[in-house]
């Protein structure tokens, strides 16, 4: 009986918490009497209050100033600790939410490529300034690259459901100019006056056009399928699954619909335009997605023992 209540009193025992910065090993805060059982989400908002320009977002703690960060969830007494832990704190540097990440990665694409299709001036020779192509299909490329990345802001607000995490403003300047220099660079050429429309005319492009009108709407599909899986309720995870709704029957095959569909929009944009440098984007778009979707997938088969064994990453019974 006696060891028993020893045990209990030393499970309540309150433990102290030393940080120290990750390069220079000072002291930056002593923390004393934390709960064994608070987060380090907790930590992170102690310290805050003796650093109040180091909100939680921007810090990075960890056991070992080489390891790796430890997550907001996880707890102090299941941490290999003693009474007193030792914590090395990194600066992340400025945040933003991914709400603001996304609206500024979007925003730039919709308007630049709109600059290059009315030919505003210095961008062409200046007889040009303000004229239009006498091709419907750069009208048309327009109307869908505009409706591609209003879906994706309008998403953005309504639809996508994000967590309280960040990105570092640095990364999100390295994104704006990936996805803003890009838009540039197909907008001039798709938009310039010696553009020359498909080498199999309107049905190239109207083909390029039903299948591009489909991934659209397949994307949307899926997004909303993710945000009732996550908006439902229900406290347990759960992998998505297919609905009534066909566009989300790609969940028999693959673990990202969402990538396969929006992979599969650019494609259609690249058929419909016949421009180089936008097959060039897909491509680049296709390698980046896939490294995510096969990340999303290993997820998936760790986390749920009764995942889809017929599923891939990306491309049905392929990738």
């Amino acid at each position: 009986m006696f060891k028993i209540l020893a045990c209990s009193k030393s499970i309540k025992r309150k433990l102290q918490v030393e940080v120290l910065d990750a390069k220079t090993k000072d002291q930056l805060c002593f923390l004393d009497k934390v709960e064994p059982n608070s987060t380090i989400g907790d930590i992170k908002s102690l310290f805050h209050k003796s650093y109040p320009h180091w909100y939680p977002a921007r810090q990075a703690l960890k056991l070992d100033p080489k390891g790796k960060s430890l997550r907001d969830d996880e707890i102090l007494q299941n941490l290999p600790v003693g009474t007193t832990a030792t914590m090395y704190f990194k600066d992340l540097g400025p945040q933003l939410s991914w709400t603001m990440v996304f609206l500024a990665e979007y925003i730039g694409p919709l308007l630049t490529y709109l600059l290059f299709y009315f030919r505003v001036p210095y961008i062409y020779s200046h007889r040009h300034a303000f004229t239009s192509s006498p091709y419907p299909v750069v009208t048309l490329a327009c109307v869908c690259h505009t409706f591609h990345y209003m879906k994706r802001l309008i998403e953005t607000i309504f639809v996508h459901r994000f967590s309280h995490g960040t990105m570092p403003l640095r990364t999100i300047v390295k994104n704006c100019a990936y996805y803003w220099g890009f838009s540039a660079w197909l907008a001039y050429y798709i938009n310039h006056p010696l553009y020359t429309p498909p080498s199999y005319g309107e049905l190239q492009v109207n083909y390029a056009l039903v299948i591009f009108v489909m991934c659209e709407l397949g994307n949307f599909s899926i997004h909303l399928t993710l945000n009732n899986l996550r908006g439902d309720g229900s406290k347990g995870r759960r992998f998505p699954v297919p609905t009534k709704n066909p566009f989300t029957w790609l969940f028999f095959f693959v673990s990202c619909p969402n990538y396969t569909y929006e992979v599969g929009a650019w494609v259609s944009f690249s058929i419909m335009t016949q421009c180089l440098p936008v097959a060039f984007y897909t491509f680049l778009g296709f390698i980046q997605m896939t490294i995510w979707a096969k990340g999303k997938h290993r997820a998936y088969t760790r986390e749920f023992k009764d995942y889809p064994s017929l599923r891939v990453a990306i491309i049905p019974l392929i990738l």
